[in-house]
């Protein structure tokens, strides 16, 4: 009876594919990289980012078309506990498939302290396949990046 079961079952899922519409294909990536602890000075004070944070890049699309960008910080554990992040920046770079960068946009630096910093990046279209990456910069110094390949 369980056989029988099942391959009404399977039936029923295939023919539920079989006459589904096709739908317009698109492309999302996530992924996140873990931000290493490091010290930093501002105003004669040194900051400490401890472990727990993960710098994370989404990217939603189809061939080179972007439909929407975001990088962000986000911080569980000892890493929630911390003081933040201080005059960061996050810049959006895209490099073609021989890993020459030809666009950068740039983000502005925020000189306050946050534990959350993030910022979207504006829909666009590549001139060409490659990679888009995402930088984190604190105190001027890149941090931690996160890179998509943007192919066919």
């Amino acid at each position: 009876m369980r056989y029988v079961t099942r391959l009404t079952t399977a039936l029923a899922a295939a023919a539920a594919l079989a006459l589904t519409a096709p739908t317009t294909a698109h492309a999302t990536a996530i992924g996140s990289t873990p931000v290493r602890t490091f010290e930093y000075s501002v105003g004669g004070v040194t900051m400490k980012v401890p472990t727990g944070c993960m710098f994370t890049h989404v990217i939603r699309g189809s061939g080179k078309k972007i439909t929407y960008q975001n990088a962000g910080v986000d911080c569980a554990f000892v890493g929630a506990l911390s003081s933040g992040f201080c005059n960061w920046r996050i810049d959006f770079t895209y490099a073609d498939t021989n890993n020459r960068t030809y666009r950068t946009s740039r983000g502005r630096t925020h000189s306050e302290c946050k534990i959350d910093p993030m910022r979207n990046n504006s829909p666009q279209t590549l001139p060409r396949y490659g990679k888009a990456c995402t930088h984190l910069y604190v105190n001027g110094v890149r941090r931690v990046s996160q890179c998509h390949h943007i192919t066919k």
